[in-house]
């Protein structure tokens, strides 16, 4: 029934929620009889959203306290001063999103993408408990995401100044370049996650898990942080020393790619073994790189893409956040490697042809936690003992793959991509 609840907004029944979302996804997919949701300042507490398209939907000022949003596409939703404490945000799309001053207190937002999304201080309307929306007062709120559950969850370039995140969970998250002046940290968890660029002046950092974060230009010494805040492990910029080496690397780079390209008459297969190749920036893309070594070296960030890998060997090399969108990495070696929040989406890690035999891709104790493998070729990899958790295998290809003693929980598509 419809009628007043929760501080004076307006409760929705389900059929009247059905067929704003009905007209809402008509308008989005340009068919007759469409039109934006418009649903604002009402009451949504509980409702299923799960799964639907709801981007640049209007839902300002309204309750969704422990509502279902698991894979809702929310993509630049005005969420202004809305209510999303202890809500199912599980792999839900925000990119963009309007989330000032709104609250997401106690809420999932495991493996969600909330890239550009908008956490500053906003200005909420509130309505008065038994007069509504005719009689309003206002309030500063800052974004709240205390003791959320932000696990795997892409925040780059997003804006949380002066956000609070008290004890909230963000570990194997990504947040290169986002804004975090102000925020309040203070006993959060961000171990592993990727902080690369991101402006923490004023951040208060106290007693907060930094452990094997990457902080490449990240200036902690500008936060606030104490005796209590762990940063055992950190990953900071490359020294002077890598970055003076980096002449001599794009050298061997070039040599690699020409010695594929000319079938062995110049050049060389280039080892980088144990090498900080970072400065070398974004000079991979593209290039033929068969038979590269860089067992143990940092390759965190790097984009691989359209990249020649062939029988490369990647053992124990740091790659977490490296982009290998539609490269050829038959037969390359990834043994423990870290690939969380990797992007291997439409490579190629099926089997290597040599001769009469084949080399098969092995990821044996590999990381690939809340990495992107959508599309991906992974027939008969061996992947036994790697951590998949959250990995999204949508349309990839795991048949004959060697999977003892793996760690799926909560990834996306894996039963259809062993299956396929």
């Amino acid at each position: 029934m419809t009628g007043v609840a929760l501080a004076g907004r307006r409760r929705l029944s389900a059929g009247e929620v059905e067929l704003i979302l009905v007209a809402h996804e008509k308008l989005l997919s340009g068919r007759p009889g469409g039109r934006r949701a418009a649903l604002k300042f009402v009451d949504l507490s509980g409702f299923d959203l799960s799964n639907r398209n709801l981007s640049e939907a209007d839902l300002s000022g309204s309750v969704l306290d422990s509502a279902k949003l698991a894979g809702t596409n929310l993509e630049r939703a005005n969420l202004f001063g809305s209510d999303l404490r202890n809500s199912d945000l599980r792999g839900a799309r925000l990119v963009r999103a309007d989330m000032r001053g709104a609250c997401l207190r106690g809420a999932n937002l495991t493996h969600a993408d909330l890239t550009q999304a908008d956490f500053r201080v906003g200005q909420i309307a509130l309505p008065h408990p038994s007069k509504g929306l005719s009689s309003l007062t206002h309030a500063i709120r800052e974004g709240q995401l205390d003791h959320a559950v932000l696990v795997g969850a892409t925040l780059d370039g997003a804006q949380l100044n002066d956000a609070t995140a008290f004890a909230t969970d963000f570990s194997d998250c990504s947040l290169k370049g986002a804004k975090l002046t102000g925020a309040n940290f203070k006993d959060a968890n961000m171990s592993g996650a990727i902080l690369d660029d991101a402006d923490v002046s004023g951040a208060n950092l106290e007693g907060t898990n930094l452990s094997y974060a990457g902080l490449s230009g990240v200036d902690v010494a500008r936060a606030r942080v104490s005796g209590a805040t762990n940063m055992s492990g950190v990953i900071s910029a490359p020294t002077p020393e890598a970055l003076a080496r980096a002449p001599d690397l794009l050298v061997r780079l070039q040599a690699n790619h020409a010695w594929v390209t000319t079938g062995g008459k110049q050049g060389q297969p280039a080892n980088f073994d144990r090498e900080d190749l970072r400065p070398l920036g974004g000079k991979f893309a593209g290039l033929k790189l068969t038979a590269m070594s860089a067992r143990g070296a940092n390759l965190m960030g790097l984009d691989f893409s359209g990249c020649h890998l062939q029988g490369a060997n990647f053992e124990d090399a740091e790659l977490r956040g490296a982009r290998f969108l539609g490269a050829d990495l038959r037969g390359a070696r990834l043994t423990n490697a870290n690939l969380t929040k990797a992007d291997l989406s439409k490579c190629d890690l099926s089997p290597l042809p040599l001769g009469a035999r084949e080399t098969k891709a092995t990821l044996e104790g590999a990381r690939l936690r809340y990495a992107r493998a959508i599309g991906a070729d992974m027939t008969q990899a061996a992947l036994d003992g790697a951590d998949l958790r959250g990995c999204d295998f949508r349309g990839a290809k795991l048949a004959g793959a060697g999977l003892r003693d793996v760690d799926a929980f909560a990834s996306i598509g894996f039963e259809d991509a062993i299956a396929a």
